[in-house]
Order: structure tokens, then sequence, then C-alpha cells
């Protein structure tokens, strides 16, 4: 399963269970498993390089287990192959997401109008909060 033109998961590493889903289909629901449990064992995984792994798991949240295997259950469609064929989407869309690494942050100076605004705002608010503040009636 290809996900980027560097990274490629190959069968055997994905594992697929099918299962009773709930919601319509009527009968069907009752005698076939239509469900798609996927899991992926992305800590174990060859193809994955380390970065990718790691930002991997931030991006999976609760669907990793504290072993790294990462579950993916679909039920959205009544057909066995519509939600195998979405949970392996789901799967290669977090990948994907995983993959692309962030651009890293530039240290920038503010500018002097910023100051400036900055400067202006923290004087009007000064004057504000100076207003509210009452005087000691004199009687």
């Amino acid at each position: 399963m290809r996900i980027t033109d560097r990274i490629a998961l190959g069968e055997d590493e994905i594992e697929e269970v099918f299962v009773r889903a709930s919601g319509p289909g009527g009968q069907n629901v009752n005698k076939v498993s239509t469900a798609v449990q996927l899991r992926f064992d992305a800590r174990r995984s060859p193809s994955l390089p380390v970065p990718v792994r790691e930002r991997l798991q931030a991006l999976a949240g609760r669907r990793m287990t504290a072993d790294g295997v990462i579950v993916i259950t679909a039920n959205r469609f009544r057909s066995q192959a519509r939600n195998r064929e979405d949970a392996r989407e789901r799967l290669a869309a977090l990948i994907a997401r995983a993959a692309a690494a962030p651009t890293p942050r530039r240290a920038t100076r503010p500018t002097y109008a910023s100051k400036v605004r900055r400067a202006e705002a923290k004087q009007r608010r000064s004057k504000l909060k100076q207003l509210r503040r009452g005087g000691i009636a004199e009687d």
C-alpha cells in the first residue's frame, strides 16, 4: 500500500478483522460482518522512518494502543469492501500527515510599529483604569 513516494506499507503489516456493525442494514446487520477493524503496528513497522513514527504517535492519539498498534474501525458503509477501503484510506491519510515534516519556526523580532501600538494600547488601558479609581469623597 503506497502512502507517499518514499513510504509504502506491505500487506503483511496490516491486519484486518471483520466484525458485526451496528446501524442501518436491516437483517443484513445481524448476519454479515461488514465493519472492519484495521490494525497496524506502527512501533515495529520497518516501513516507517523514526521521525515519521514519532509524529504518527502524536497524531494517532487514542487510536494508538500502549503497544504502539494503531486501530482504525470503519463501519460507515453497508458493504465490507467499502468499509475495508475506508479504513485503509484513513490509515494512509494519517500516515501521510505524519510524513509531512512541520516547517521549523523562525525567530522574528517585533517591528517598531508593533512596539509603538503595544505601548499606546497599554497607556490607553492605564488611563481607563485610572478613571475607574474613585477618589476619596470629601464632605
